[in-house]
């Protein structure tokens, strides 16, 4: 069986072989732990994988995304980055008034994806492909306005931010039908929405204006008969079934920090939890013996003939040698 069957099984909850895997690696542990890396990848191959975002002319970005000093992305959003291997913090406004909103421009360059360099990369691989690109409305309305005052607009809602949020939605929806067009087999949403114990916005507030964004975007996503995956860190089972019914497939969040029993009771057979293993506690200062116990928990709790993946990150802090247990517990599990 190919890792992309294996991954479809999971995800309708179809009785897959085995948990299938993926190592997120940031950069940061790329730089400090290259030959751990390495060896991760060899032992442990991924069964998702994310498509090259490969465009017909570059994209107009200035710096680079994850070098200490100052990033200015496709969208013109300035982000200051204050360490190698980090993104940074977008601390500069895009968009400072709304006196500029007229002249405010999504970035056509996005659109002109390479389609055929796609579509190679998925002939060439039997992992599943995830779009290389990332929807994420919520966090783009923080990079041009800056997190601070995105909060403060949600909360005066004057008519310029229904006016920016239409901008920045047409376009994901134009993004979403390009890269449903190629041959991946999922579209991505990356919108962090919580924090350590809630949401940062209320869920009225979320299902008024943000839940219909990601039910088109699914509905797109339909159409081509792809999937749709999801990451969102910190506290947001307030929002998951919203998400459900929205039409996500699989959902990446920080299950440690909501409950995974909880979450379990709620949500099990009915939505793909893709990961994680707590970066808080576990990755930064458990033992092997935490880790395995933490992995035991996850499944236990999700897995429904499927509906569970093996995902875990390398990032800040994270020992190498918890990493590698993670994936080690995860290979030993058997199925029912």
């Amino acid at each position: 069986m190919t890792s992309r069957t294996l991954v479809e099984k999971t995800l309708r909850f179809q009785d897959p072989p085995r948990i299938p895997r993926q190592l997120w690696v940031l950069p940061w542990a790329e730089n400090h732990y290259p030959s751990q890396v390495r060896d991760l990848k060899t032992r442990y191959p991924d069964d998702l994988v994310t498509a090259p975002a490969h465009y017909t002319e570059p994209l107009r970005t200035r710096g680079r995304r994850y070098q200490a000093g100052v990033y200015v992305d496709e969208w013109g959003c300035v982000f200051h980055n204050t360490q190698d291997g980090i993104i940074g913090i977008a601390c500069e406004p895009a968009l400072s008034s709304w006196e500029d909103l007229a002249n405010f421009q999504a970035p056509e360059t996005t659109l002109h994806v390479d389609q055929k360099e796609v579509n190679a990369f998925c002939r060439q691989t039997d992992c599943f492909v995830l779009a290389g690109t990332l929807i994420r409305p919520f966090e783009r309305l923080q990079f041009i306005r800056t997190m601070e005052q995105a909060m403060i607009d949600l909360a005066e809602q004057p008519p310029e931010l229904f006016e920016l949020l239409r901008i920045i939605h047409d376009h994901y929806l134009k993004e979403v039908e390009v890269w449903a067009q190629t041959d991946v087999d999922a579209i991505v949403i990356m919108d962090d929405w919580g924090i350590q114990n809630s949401l940062m916005v209320s869920p009225v507030l979320f299902r008024r204006h943000f839940k219909p964004m990601y039910a088109d975007y699914a509905e797109i996503a339909r159409r081509y008969d792809k999937f749709v995956f999801m990451h969102s860190d910190g506290h947001i089972v307030d929002i998951i079934e919203d998400l459900i019914e929205a039409g996500i497939n699989a959902l990446n969040s920080q299950i440690f920090c909501m409950g995974i029993q909880n979450l379990g009771n709620r949500f099990r057979g009915r939505l793909t939890f893709w990961g994680e293993i707590d970066r808080q506690h576990i990755l930064p200062r458990g033992t092997p013996d935490s880790v395995d116990e933490a992995v035991l928990e996850v499944f236990e709790a999700f897995y429904e003939h499927g509906g569970v993946i093996a995902q875990c990150e390398f990032g800040p802090g994270a020992k190498p040698e918890n990493v590698f247990q993670v994936f080690e517990s995860w290979n030993l599990r058997r199925l029912p």
